[in-house]
Formats: C-alpha cells, structure tokens, sequence
C-alpha cells in the first residue's frame, strides 16, 4: 500500500480491491489513525478530490480512480507482532470467494483484545491475494461456515445478501433443558449495550432492533442433573448473538455459553469434557454473488461436539 505523506498531497489509485467502494470506506481503510470526523471533514470541503473533482462521501469509486488524499498526520503504528499464517479447512472457493470452515476460539478479526483473527491470518497466508475481505462474522466460540470476499465486487452483493435475508443460514446449537416445540417462530427485539466494565452485551428489549430465528428440534439428551436438546436455528435477521440471546431469554441457555449461559453448569461441562459453546454454523445456501448460481454449502459437527453429544445420548434425529 502507497504510503501517505504528511507534508504534501498524495495520489492514489483505485485497485481492484477498491473498485465500487465508496470514497469515505476507501479512506477510512487507508488513512489508519487519522480520527474519522477529519476524514468526513476533508471530505466536506473539497480536499480531497477524485480525477481532480470534488466528491460526496457516498460516490462509488471505479478501477483506475486517481483519488488526491491532502497531507495529513497519521498516528503511529502499534508496534505489534505480525498475524502468524494460518491455512484454514477451504469447503469452497473460486475466483469471488472463499467459504472456510471455523474453528471455535478463533476471532474473525484483531481488535477487543485481540491482536488477530481469521482474516489477519489469512492475507498472510495468502500474500499474492490482492484482496480478502469479511462478508459477515462469527462469534469467536462459534464454529463453522465463514464467507471472505476475494474481490470487491462479490464483496459488496454478498453483504447486500446477508442484510436483505437471502442467504439462507442454519446453525446446530445444544441448550439446556428439554426443548418440546418441533417449530417455533422467535420474534424478539434485540438491544446493544455495554456493562459498567465497557463489555458489550445484548438483551431482549422492545427499544431494540427486529431479529427472527426459527428453531427446529432435533434431538434430545440427559446432562447430569437436567435435560438437554439439539436444535437447528435458522436466521431470518443476523443481529449480533441472535441466537444466544434468543434461547438464553426463552430459558435455554446453549452450554457453554460464558456470556448469556449457565455459568455453574458451565463449570459441570468442562469436566464432561465441554470446552466450548455449542453453537456450530451447519449450512448455508445461497445465490452466487457473481453469476447467481445457487451455491450450498455444509460443514460437519466439530469431533469435540460429536464426542460431547455421545456422552450424554444427545442423538440427531434430522438433517441439515
């Protein structure tokens, strides 16, 4: 990447990895450290100019761009430890995208104390991939099924997919209890909010945001001193820890769940061997953000999970 220079103006130019962003992400992407207000600023007044004209902050940029950045001071880099390359499990890819199996503990991506995650590790896996991108995120216990765009393009129409609820996305979650509706419509408002000590959290609440999930049992199974259930989740609204919230308020924590769980009978679950929340990404289908083919994708329970499910007689009676 072109680096800035604070005593005089810089020009770049749109790449692949920029063609049909909008102007104001392309600078925020590139101008690191630099407060965003200072880049809606420049932006408002003319300073930054594209092929020598004033833009709005909303203008779509397209390959071969030349894009006039003024000088400006760029707060210096952390000095920390490169992301270590890292191959995950690949259930698909072409030109447009990469659909990855997750494995639990690994953040998407750095930040929240976090020096790195899946697409750090990537690029630096791949470094002649001139571009990789997030289409959407998985919580850092949650297994399974993740998109990254590989060009802009499919970037920006699979975002457009997963807000307008095309993709079709199922995960596999154990709660506690016996859960007895073969169906159940969940339709409950979620809300954002931090804890005194600046954790975010999510609640049920009418102030909040609209999120639909379906849940389907599956099967069922005996912890020690309770019930347990299987259940598929399908997502109509991708709100953060939708599903977590969702059952943990409708009294079915998944196990393992440190933010929303059962935390005494999460201890229980360490020593049965449950290490980590069951919430696994199972299956998605969708249009090809390209060609509008339509793509399907599965990836199978985690061995940690299958094994958990044995001991405790959780049997699967459907398929994704």
């Amino acid at each position: 990447m072109k680096e800035l220079n604070k005593n005089a103006a810089t020009f770049l130019e749109v790449g692949e990895d920029g063609d049909g962003q909008r102007i104001d992400n392309f600078l925020l992407k590139r101008l690191k450290g630099v407060p965003k207000s200072h880049v809606y600023r420049i932006l408002r007044s003319g300073e930054v100019r594209l092929n020598k004209g004033r833009a709005s902050a909303d203008r779509r940029l397209a390959l071969g761009d030349q894009v006039r950045v003024p000088p400006v001071r760029v707060a210096d880099k952390e000095d920390d430890s490169p992301a270590p390359p890292r191959d995950f499990a690949v259930v698909f890819e072409d030109e447009a995208l990469i659909v990855i199996d997750k494995p639990a503990g690994v953040a998407v991506h750095g930040g929240s104390g976090v020096s790195f995650g899946v697409i750090e590790q990537l690029r630096r896996a791949r470094p002649e991939a001139r571009f990789l991108e997030l289409a959407h995120r998985l919580d850092r216990e949650t297994s399974g099924l993740l998109i990254i765009g590989k060009k802009r393009s499919a970037l920006t129409r699979l975002h457009d997919q997963f807000r307008d609820g095309v993709i079709d996305k199922h995960y596999l979650a154990a709660v506690k209890g016996r859960w007895r509706d073969k169906l159940r419509n969940v339709k409950l408002p979620l809300h954002k909010y931090l804890t005194p000590e600046g954790e975010r959290r999510v609640r049920v609440s009418p102030e909040g945001k609209e999120a639909h999930s379906i849940m389907r049992l599956r099967g069922n199974g005996r912890l020690a001193a309770d019930e347990a259930s299987l259940l598929e989740v399908e997502l109509r609204t991708g709100r953060t820890h939708q599903i977590r919230v969702h059952l943990a308020h409708l009294g079915f924590p998944i196990l393992g769940d440190e933010k929303y769980g059962d935390f005494a009978l999460n201890k229980d679950l360490q020593k049965a061997g449950l290490k980590r929340m069951f919430l696994h990404a199972a299956s998605m289908r969708l249009p090809h953000p390209l060609t509008g083919k339509t793509l399907a994708f599965s990836a199978p329970l985690p061995a940690e999970l299958q094994k958990f499910s044995k001991n405790i007689g959780l049997t699967d009676d459907a398929t994704l």
